[in-house]
């Protein structure tokens, strides 16, 4: 082998790409440099399984989870909130902007507090339940926006309309829940155009701009049991 020539090493996956090169000027101690390389290929694949272990998966619970909004009906804000969610959050520890968020909300399960308006608000007036019965958010990226803050772009669907939105997402921290079982914790804020996706009764009446909050509590997944 010629003076000069450099010997790589390099491992590449979608998340991590990886080159090391040496020049070699002698040919003195073969088995030395071939010893070093596969060093560096353990310390690479070491941590292309310590990347792989950072990721996890946690449930939306939903009976700690909250999805709330408010509208203003003339000039007063008037409250009311989705009882029923469910989904779930992909995140990677060592870089949440990483992460991924998926969540189904059951539109019929909106509630005011005011049963005639809520039947109102599931009628084909505003959300038309009977046709369109979720409501979905899909993420497609994550910011980083400073501390534990992060803007989560993703496409969010009501009835028949599908846009992207983006959502003010803070991750509030993950450790021992009930029973010591592990959970993680969210808030989400946003502000929507009802018009936007096809809910545009009463104007005059009823703001058109929607503020959203949300928090969310979620249990990390238990590893599947391996098939015999």
């Amino acid at each position: 082998m010629l003076a000069g020539t450099r010997i790589s090493v390099s491992v590449a996956s979608p998340d991590l790409r990886f080159s090391v090169g040496w020049p070699l000027h002698k040919r003195k101690n073969p088995m030395k440099r071939s010893k070093l390389a596969l060093v560096v290929v353990g310390i690479v694949l070491a941590s292309l399984a310590s990347a792989q272990a950072a990721v996890e998966a946690y449930d939306i619970d939903p009976v700690h989870t909250w999805v709330g909004f408010s509208i203003a009906h003339f000039f007063t804000k008037v409250p009311g909130f989705f009882s029923k969610v469910k989904g779930s959050v992909v995140v990677d520890r060592s870089n949440l902007a990483h992460s991924t968020v998926e969540a189904v909300i059951e539109a019929a399960s909106i509630t005011t507090n005011t049963p005639m308006r809520d039947d109102d608000l599931r009628s084909a007036n505003f959300f038309a339940v009977a046709r369109f019965p979720a409501m979905t958010f899909k993420s497609k990226a994550w910011k980083s926006t400073g501390g534990d803050t992060y803007a989560v772009t993703g496409d969010l669907t009501i009835k028949s309309v599908t846009k992207e939105v983006v959502l003010k997402v803070t991750s509030l921290g993950f450790g021992p829940g009930m029973k010591g079982a592990a959970i993680s914790g969210w808030e989400v804020s946003t502000t929507l155009d009802r018009r936007d996706f096809d809910v545009a009764a009463d104007q005059g009446m009823i703001g058109n701009s929607v503020d959203v909050v949300i928090h969310v509590e979620a249990d990390l997944r238990k590893p599947t049991a391996a098939t015999p």
